[in-house]
């Protein structure tokens, strides 16, 4: 990389809060070895949850800067994390990985509920509906495939039509439409 950028470098290892109002950086969260993808704030703002390059995910204390737990179970990079917005009251946590699958965990636990399989390459993005009752992923794979979360968490529908990777998905606020 030209202009003395470090390659190694571009990919934060550590996770950092900062004050809107201020500008001024309030906590750093250490821990990731390699880079960090993702990272999610717990429905009360409690906790942050973070996804890394070396395959875990990172539950944290806001107040305390402290990792409480490291979820274990992608066996690639981890793209994204999330808690699960509305019914679960950050109970639940979404992550996708290179290894084409996303894992359901439990917050407290660190125990993972399920594995959603269906892609053919990496799931690179997620979106919750407006009133939380469906989930939608996408992929490297050009596959966008819907879940519905209650009662018995199902894949109900398919779409295909792009030709490259997925990136980012999101519900229209009326719940009718998907975006990607």
């Amino acid at each position: 990389l030209s202009g003395g950028l470090n390659k190694e470098k571009l990919l934060e290892e550590n996770i950092k809060l900062w004050d809107v109002s201020t500008g001024k950086e309030i906590q750093t969260f250490e821990g990731h070895v390699i880079g960090v993808l993702s990272v999610a704030f717990s429905p009360d703002g409690k906790y942050i949850l973070s996804a890394g390059s070396v395959f875990t995910i990172k539950l944290w204390d806001v107040s305390t800067g402290k990792e409480i737990r490291t979820f274990e179970s992608h066996t690639d990079i981890v793209e994204f994390v999330t808690f699960i917005p509305l019914f679960s009251n950050g109970k639940y946590v979404l992550s996708g990985s290179w290894n084409k699958t996303i894992n359901f965990w439990n917050v407290s636990t660190g125990e993972k509920i399920r594995t959603f399989i269906g892609h053919t390459e990496a799931v690179k993005c997620v979106a919750f509906s407006p009133n939380g009752e469906f989930i939608v992923f996408g992929g490297s794979d050009g596959i966008i495939d819907l879940w519905k979360i209650k009662p018995n968490r199902r894949m109900i529908r398919i779409f295909l039509g792009h030709t490259d990777s997925i990136n980012s998905v999101a519900f229209s606020p009326n719940g009718k439409y998907i975006l990607s």
